[in-house]
């Protein structure tokens, strides 16, 4: 049972999250984005609604209280994070021999905010500052697991791996979401493929993403698995920076 500083996290994170959504949340998009369970988070949200932190609407969706819109404001930005990351990112190079990568969710996509490069003497882009289709990789699979909102319609194929039913695509986010961790195949790239596992801040949001990626033969099997080791190292990672912003499950 969460002690009452948890708990206090917990809401200042429910309440970020409605804040910054720009639409109302049911109770299970709050838990997705939280990783809680829907009982509670329903016990979280219906104390909020109890203390006119956030009010409920006539679709049974919520949204934080109007003179709460503040909230929504990102408490950790991008440069925070890329100084908080830097040198659990570097490590990560190091032991896994490939690139890695740190992205947000912005505008639907996987903003890149930092690269580091994979630590060997061939010819590399930099990619900071790249705007990757979510749908398309592990980093962003990581981020619209957690995203309130996710998109919709047919998507746009990057490549013939590439998923575009947006039921395949719910499922493929429940998975990434119970697992930790997103895996990609040639889905951005032929012959590319990337893991990638989530940044969170105190209250449990995702704020981030971290990932490898480099030629599908060197990150999967035959069988399209993770090679070993690989998953660990990024969860790692994932967790090591998520401590440093507060979190304590990382």
């Amino acid at each position: 049972m969460p002690g009452p500083i948890q708990s206090i996290e917990r809401a200042a994170a429910v309440l970020r999250l409605l804040a910054g959504a720009g639409q109302g949340l049911g109770v299970v998009d709050i838990g997705n984005a939280l990783g809680l369970p829907k009982t509670t988070a329903h016990g979280i949200v219906r104390t909020l609604v109890d203390v006119g932190f956030v009010v409920q609407e006539e679709s049974g969706d919520y949204r934080a209280a109007p003179d709460l819109a503040d909230l929504g404001r990102p408490r950790i930005d991008a440069n925070d994070l890329r100084a908080r990351a830097v040198n659990w990112a570097d490590s990560l190079a190091s032991r896994t021999g490939e690139s890695v990568r740190l992205a947000t969710l912005v505008d639907g996509r996987a903003l890149v905010v930092h690269h580091v490069f994979r630590p060997d003497d061939s010819a590399q882009e930099l990619r900071t500052g790249t705007s990757l289709p979510a749908h398309a990789c592990a980093l962003g699979k990581v981020l619209l697991a957690s995203a309130p909102v996710r998109p919709r319609g047919r998507l746009t194929a990057m490549t013939a791996r590439t998923t575009t039913d947006p039921t395949a695509l719910r499922q493929a986010l429940a998975a990434v979401r119970d697992q930790g961790w997103a895996l990609d195949v040639e889905e951005l790239e032929p012959g590319v493929a990337g893991i990638a596992a989530p940044v969170r801040d105190l209250g449990g949001l995702v704020v981030g993403a971290i990932g490898i990626d480099g030629q599908a033969e060197r990150i999967v099997d035959g069988r399209g698995r993770p090679r070993a080791g690989l998953v660990p190292a990024v969860r790692q990672a994932a967790r090591s920076i998520s401590r440093g912003l507060g979190a304590r499950d990382g």
